[in-house]
């Protein structure tokens, strides 16, 4: 076996997740849910030198889903292929200030800053890839810069039949969609406790338009942010401060015959401000306030809601697959949150949320209600989420249990008489492996 490499280095994961929801909070659907979750990955980079060549196998599939369940190619996507890449230094790419970059070009995930932009997620069942290049470099100093221009990949199948039956369809690349971004991080000494602070700024651009195949809302976005935080890590203060605004145009639909481009003016922010205490435990409370904005006037000619793209929302705000009910879109957010853990053997979440609406007669995203009068107000209700995990380094194993509860609020109840709280939990099983092979 010769593949004219230094090494061979194999690594995944298996993962076995089980779900259950009672009184779905979505609309027109009622009563209970189960799903059980399977997904594995396999990860082979070849190495030659600081030359990498990498293939990463995913296969994610669903069982017991019913018309209920609210199935999406984010749930299941039998085996296909999710990175296939080459990196490699840069030529030349030293300089007196002492930066080194290099390249990955080809299909690749992508995870940025915060994540709330662009992120490889871990919850989801499927993880989203992309195809392109993305070149990074670093300084003698710590700062980074990170640069991409990739399209999406089309995860399929995508329509309900073959999504239950766990039917293979090869996913493709959209051509027709591309993505772009410019991302600065620097680190930074202050007054404020003993270890690093970052600074960060962005762009990030989306240019889209109708193929034959995929019909897309002609979206021409240009969103620009910056980032502002100390790691909850740290004992003592430490915050995370972020914000966004987006500029372009739309179409309201993706029907072939709306041809009428809305002007896009949105934005987001959250800020979270917390301490963490010298313990053991490493107990870090933190209050947090997430804004995403909503669309005011839904037939003014404009769309001024900040969508959520391709970044996370898991971390921020709640337990998501068959739940998740509040994502950064028409969404504000003010809570607390408190996290412990005892190094790399457990560690605990608990969060609670107040949720409403940033614009009444906008959409609420994940149920799907639309109140165009705004008569039933913005309040969406309470959301508490918890999490613990407990690793086991000797088996390469985790353990991870949660529970979210959602209480509806005034606007639910109006819109939804027969509107009940939601319990949703969880229980996972990851199991992770890896091998190196040198001198092949």
């Amino acid at each position: 076996m010769c593949f004219g490499a230094h090494s061979v280095e194999i690594e995944g994961e298996s993962r076995v997740r089980f779900e259950s929801l009672s009184d779905n909070f979505r609309k027109d659907l009622t009563g209970s849910d189960q799903l059980l979750l399977l997904r594995n990955l396999a990860h082979v980079t070849l190495e030659k030198g600081e030359v990498n060549v990498g293939l990463e196998l995913q296969d994610s599939r669903t069982y017991f889903g019913d018309d209920g369940t609210p199935l999406t190619n984010s749930f299941t996507n039998p085996f296909d292929i999710l990175q296939l890449y080459i990196e490699q230094p840069l030529p030349a790419s030293s300089s007196a200030n002492g930066w080194k970059f290099k390249a990955k070009l080809g299909r690749q995930t992508l995870s940025l800053g915060s994540k709330r932009q662009i992120e490889r997620v871990s919850f989801a069942n499927v993880i989203k890839s992309y195809t392109g290049a993305y070149i990074s470099g670093t300084s003698s100093h710590g700062t980074e810069l990170h640069s991409f221009y990739v399209v999406p990949i089309a995860r399929l199948p995508n329509r309900r039949q073959p999504l239950t039956d766990n039917q293979f369809k090869s996913d493709k690349e959209q051509w027709q969609r591309r993505i772009w971004g410019l991302h600065l991080r620097h680190p930074f000494r202050s007054v404020v406790g003993r270890g690093p602070n970052w600074v960060e700024a962005f762009a990030y651009g989306l240019d889209e338009k109708d193929h034959q195949t995929f019909q897309t809302a002609n979206r021409h976005y240009t969103t620009f942010g910056f980032r502002l935080y100390r790691p909850e890590t740290e004992v003592g203060f430490n915050y995370d401060l972020e914000a966004a605004i987006r500029k372009g145009s739309r179409h309201l639909t993706t029907s072939p015959s709306d041809n009428t481009d809305l002007k896009v003016n949105a934005h987001m922010m959250i800020a979270r401000f917390g301490y963490t205490f010298d313990h053991p435990w490493q107990p870090n409370i933190a209050f947090q306030y997430y804004y995403a904005s909503g669309d005011k006037t839904p037939e003014d000619g404009r769309f001024d809601q900040y969508e959520r793209l391709f970044g996370g929302r898991r971390t921020d705000l709640n337990n998501t697959s068959i739940h998740g009910p509040l994502t950064p879109a028409n969404l504000r957010a003010p809570g607390i949150r408190l996290q412990v853990g005892s190094g790399n053997d457990w560690d605990a979440r608990l969060h609670y949320s107040r949720a409403s609406l940033a614009e009444a007669k906008d959409r609420f995203v994940i149920g799907q209600f639309r109140d165009t009068t705004g008569l039933a107000g913005s309040f969406l209700g309470h959301a508490i989420d918890t999490r613990w995990r407990r690793h086991f380094s000797r088996s390469h194993s985790t353990i991870d249990l949660g529970y979210s509860y959602f209480s509806p609020g005034h606007y639910l109840k109006q819109l939804d008489t027969t509107s009940m709280p939601t319990h949703f939990g969880y229980v996972q099983w990851i199991k992770r492996f890896s091998s190196q092979t040198s001198d092949i």
